[in-house]
């Protein structure tokens, strides 16, 4: 079993050429490899974040379907532990 993650998705803006290289990657794990997505992003967000547009429409389709989804609710352990009040 193959397991990638993606710490930090989306931190960055992806330019057209990732947003290519993101596509052709989802497509070969697609329904044959496990990714794991870790984002302080809501879902809804990962579209525009993604740039919006075909690329983003392909690489989402390729994600939402079959994915579990958990949420680690909305506090910020970096904060909480390191007494960040910003």
């Amino acid at each position: 079993m193959q397991i990638q993650i993606h710490d930090e998705w989306l931190l960055d803006r992806p330019d057209e050429l990732f947003r290519g290289f993101l596509l052709e990657l989802m497509e070969a794990r697609y329904g044959t490899a496990s990714t794991v997505f870790c984002t302080l992003f809501r879902q809804k967000d990962w579209h525009a974040r993604l740039g919006g547009g075909v690329h983003a429409d392909a690489i989402m389709d390729r994600i939402v379907h079959g994915a579990a989804w958990v949420s680690m609710g909305e506090m910020n352990m970096r904060r909480k532990l390191g007494g960040d009040s910003g």
